[in-house]
Formats: C-alpha cells, structure tokens, sequence
C-alpha cells in the first residue's frame, strides 16, 4: 500500500438556508405522531429536524458525476454510484480522492472531504418554537395525487422543514502529500453550487428542497499547527465563489 500522509485540513463552515420547504425522510416510527404519510428525520435527543451529512455528500456526489458524465458502474449492489479505477478519466479520479473509493476498486484513494450533520441554528430554532406549525419545528403540506385511469384522488401528507430556517454546516477538506489543495477545493465548491442549483432531499421536482450555502469560515490546520497544538489560521490561497457567499441573496 501507497504511503498516505496528511499535510492539512482545511475548514469549511457556514450556514445553509431553506428557500422552499426541505423533506428529508426519516423513520416511518414518527407516523403516530400528527398522522402524517412521509416524516423528517429528527435528532432523537432533542425531537429537532436536521440534514444528515450524508444527504449532502451524496447529493454533491451524484451532481457532480452527473456534470462529467460518469455512468454508474459499480458490481457490488449499489448500482447508484461510479467507481472510478486506475484507467478512469482525471474527472473521475478526483470523484475517487473527494469521496473515496470502495474496495473492488483498483485506485488507492481516501476520501478527502468529511460533511457533519447540520444542525439548525439557534436562532431559527428559537423562530420555530413561537410560531404554531403543525408540528414541532416542522409543517405538514398535503398532496394529491390523480390516478391518471380512474381520475380518483389520493392524498398524502408530507412534513417539511418550513422555508428560512437554517442550519449550521461543516464540511472538512483533507489534503494529503502530493494532493492540488486548490483543484480539490475547487471541487467541493462546485459540488456545493451544483447542490444550490439543484435540489437537497425529496420531491425537488415539486418545489421541494430549494437551498442556499453561505460560506462563513474558511480556514485550515496544517501538520505542524497540529503538532504545536496551534489554532486555525485563515486560508486565503482561494477565494470563496460569490454565489457560496452570505452576501449574493
């Protein structure tokens, strides 16, 4: 095995705003709760909506194989992703080292970016708890759907993270001994737009899921910041793309 050695990690932090209503499914346990048909997924300490990490990274993934035009090529059972190899186009070996590669794949590469859970921010949560929605934190919007045979209507219920509530994201870069620190985060940043573009979670198709990144911290530690026990310092090799900036509404 290739020797990995990290050089540094680079601190992506800010804030995600719903701009429509945000379904991301959570477990169908919730049902008894209000009745309703399709639930969020709630931190099950405090009851509170969030967006899993994995939402997001998956999402930034697919859009982004999707941009380059990599088909989904994995004979493992999860026909949904591409498994970049060592014969892969460059678009596709930086698929590999952003996100990782599973075992059947001949290319030694370690995901590069970790995505946290976003939380919703304190102040959108104090925001919530004075307003009536139909459920803690969360409204429900019923649906109809038309049987196209015979014209009869179905409705369901789905719950929804209400539009202008925010979460707190964290997405953390790590750059290894030989690695282009500014393509690779280049990259995370194009994944983020992609996401802005498109939709995050559920029936985006239906109005569902519109979000905006604000990017309010970006910094770094290097090895040696490690070794010292030093603080972040600020990274100013790259400049934020102004529609990740919390001044482009």
């Amino acid at each position: 095995m290739e020797k990995v050695e990290l050089t540094k990690k680079i601190f992506i932090k800010g804030t995600i705003q719903c701009k429509s209503g945000l379904h991301i499914g959570g477990s169908d346990q919730a049902l008894s709760i209000g009745g309703v048909d399709n639930v969020v997924v709630r931190d099950p300490l405090t009851n509170v909506p969030y967006i899993p990490g994995s939402s997001i990274k998956g999402k930034m993934r697919s859009l982004l194989e999707k941009l380059y035009g990599l088909q989904p090529n994995s004979p493992s059972g999860k026909p949904f992703i591409y498994v970049p190899d060592k014969n892969a186009p460059p678009q596709g070996i930086m698929i590999g080292k952003l996100f990782g590669v599973p075992a059947e794949s001949d290319l030694n590469e370690p995901s590069r970016i970790i995505v946290r859970d976003a939380f919703i921010k304190p102040e959108s949560k104090k925001e919530l708890e004075k307003l009536e929605t139909d459920l803690p934190y969360s409204e429900v919007k019923t649906e109809v759907t038309i049987n196209r045979l015979t014209s009869k209507a179905n409705p369901r219920q789905m719950e929804r993270v209400p539009a202008g509530t925010k979460f707190g994201f964290e997405i953390i870069v790590n750059i290894y001994e030989g690695d282009d620190e500014k393509e690779i985060l280049k990259e995370v940043f194009k994944g983020m737009m992609l996401v802005q573009d498109d939709f995050l979670g559920g029936s985006g198709s239906r109005g569902y899921g519109k979000v905006k990144f604000n990017v309010e911290e970006l910094s770094f530690r290097t090895k040696n910041i490690y070794k010292e026990l030093g603080d972040k310092e600020k990274y100013t090799d790259l400049e934020i793309p102004k529609e990740l900036r919390a001044d482009n509404e």
